[in-house]
């Protein structure tokens, strides 16, 4: 058993890197394509007028203008196996530290987004199924659908606006109180600011969860066992905690890791609401002022983070239950 695991580990280690490489490719091509002029969006028309041919020069080799695409992506690439990320064009710092600083943020933001939204999904997905067609459950199953098929920007500035603008109990945006110096910055002041951005990853990714955890429960509680179990006179509580919980768990647990993406893909829209300085705002700061050495290096990031939860959720997934673990290893 443990050697078929790891043989499957290995394989999807292995479809993960292919997967990281030919996404670096499609990033670089669709950069390449991207109609705008690096020299234009960060210097400017009218300052490149003013500019002599030498200094053009010199801020075409510094932007990468020119120079072969194939050259370009090899010479990164071999970079970038080695560790060394490059220099971000916008921010003229290494890429690597630009992202430690960047990626601390969006992880502290989307790691409680995630917890919060698995917790709250589960429960709700357990109080639903085992109220099937009672008012709660009509109320869980009507807030998921509303939830999923809002956008999750319109949420951002709905929240941003009630909580931020009329209540004014949240900031309406930053990651840090305006004015105060990176050592008078506490834990709290990141955390107030942190709520909104995560309330609005937490509430959009609930409805997942929540509806899968429902139709798990439904089928649980119409098992022979649970019949049985409640043939005894187990009821509420006590027949799911002994029934219900252990078999509604470890499904939802694997589905929340193939989750991740979401989770990612939309701070990517709330941090450019909320003005808040993470991975998202960076990608798309990287990919407006054409910073291809940034870029590129958040794309390696974010695809690692997604393909990482879904590989870790397959594996969960063959662990949990033997037939998939046995249909994958043949």
């Amino acid at each position: 058993m443990e050697k078929r695991l790891g043989i499957q580990i290995r394989n999807k280690v292995i479809r993960m890197v292919l997967l990281v490489l030919t996404t670096s490719m499609l990033t670089f091509i669709l950069m390449k394509a991207s109609p705008i002029d690096p020299l234009q969006a960060n210097v400017g028309q009218a300052a490149l007028g003013s500019m002599s041919r030498e200094q053009v020069e010199k801020l075409e080799e510094y932007w990468g203008v020119g120079e072969s695409p194939v050259k370009q992506y090899v010479s990164w690439a071999a970079d970038f196996i080695r560790g060394d990320m490059g220099t971000s064009l916008l921010y003229r710092q290494p890429v690597a530290d630009v992202i430690a600083v960047k990626l601390a943020n969006s992880l502290f933001l989307m790691v409680t987004a995630w917890i919060l939204s698995g917790i709250l999904g589960f429960f709700l997905g357990v109080i639903s199924g085992m109220n099937r067609g009672r008012w709660i459950d009509r109320l869980v199953k009507g807030y998921c659908l509303l939830i999923s098929s809002t956008p999750t920007f319109w949420l951002a500035l709905l929240l941003l606006m009630v909580f931020g603008v009329w209540l004014k109990i949240l900031p309406v945006g930053l990651s840090v109180p305006i004015g105060v110096e990176a050592a008078g910055v506490t834990f709290f002041d990141r955390v107030y600011h942190a709520v909104l951005p995560a309330l609005t990853l937490s509430i959009t990714g609930v409805s997942n969860i929540a509806l899968h955890t429902r139709e798990k429960m439904i089928g649980i509680m119409e098992s022979e066992y649970v019949l049985f179990a409640r043939a005894r006179g187990e009821k509420g509580l006590v027949l799911f905690w002994h029934h219900g919980l252990r078999n509604a768990l470890l499904p939802a647990i694997t589905l929340h890791f193939a989750a991740v993406s979401e989770i990612f893909g939309g701070s990517v829209l709330v941090e450019q609401v909320f003005s808040y300085p993470g991975l998202g705002q960076a990608a798309v700061s990287a990919g407006l002022g054409s910073d291809m050495p940034l870029l590129m290096a958040i794309t390696i990031i974010s695809a690692l983070f997604v393909f990482g939860g879904n590989m870790i959720a397959d594996i969960l997934y063959g662990i949990v239950d033997p037939r998939i673990r046995k249909g994958g290893a043949a």
